[in-house]
């Protein structure tokens, strides 16, 4: 009898063990993910610094600046949904500083019925984040040039376009603002979190596994009864 249920038992225990494993994973994975937020969170909320230039991804990202200067009315828009201001176009414009540097400002959200709105190029006061954001995927299409409709955004590339240190700062507050514009702020609430959900489906399936063992076994044991 001892034999017939070896190995159902070695599954089960090994079954379980993987799934707990990766449960546990997940946990450690969440921990991780909380401190990063937690990091950013406090970039985001410190004092905001004059902006410059020597400033690197590593050590700068979510840093909040100020700085002055004027939009040229030159500006990539990238479609977008899901926002807190709904759906509508990402205004990422060729903004001259007071010093004489361009480089990107992302305003926020243009609504789709005032893409060929004039922008505002007057001087502002901006207050933002800095970012490097990269949404491309392999499934993101081409940009349509023609009609000026990105799919996502890329540091790079858009630098490129629009001729620019590769370099850009997400408006939290512009005086004055652009009136097309509502502000889209860097938030960690846009941060993919959901280790926590991972973690409590592997629990429960290794929950599932042991009942299906303890089920085989006893089916087996009854098997031998008979």
């Amino acid at each position: 009898m001892l034999r017939k249920i070896i190995f159902p038992l070695l599954l089960g225990l090994a079954g379980c063990g993987v799934l707990i494993w990766l449960g546990l994973w997940q946990v450690d994975r969440l921990a991780w993910k909380q401190g990063i937020i937690a990091n950013i969170n406090a970039r985001i909320a410190a004092d905001p610094q004059p902006f410059r230039t020597d400033v690197t991804e590593e050590s700068d990202e979510y840093s909040s600046v100020t700085l002055s200067g004027a939009p040229t009315g030159e500006e990539l828009h990238v479609l977008v949904s899901g926002t807190s201001a709904g759906t509508g176009y990402r205004v990422i414009s060729r903004f001259e500083t007071d010093d004489g540097l361009a480089i990107m400002l992302d305003q926020g959200l243009l609504r789709l019925e005032d893409k060929d709105a004039a922008p505002m190029v007057a001087p502002m006061q901006v207050t933002g984040t800095l970012l490097w954001p990269d949404d491309q995927n392999s499934s993101t299409p081409d940009p349509d040039l023609d009609r000026n409709i990105w799919f996502a955004r890329n540091v790079d590339t858009m630098a490129a376009a629009l001729d620019t240190l590769p370099l850009m700062v997400v408006v939290s507050q512009a005086t004055p603002a652009d009136p097309r514009i509502t502000a889209l702020p860097v938030a960690t609430a846009d941060i993919a979190n959901d280790h926590l959900s991972y973690a409590i489906t592997w629990f429960l399936l290794a929950i599932v596994w042991a009942f299906m063992t303890l089920f085989l076994i006893r089916r087996t044991l009854r098997t031998k009864d008979i």
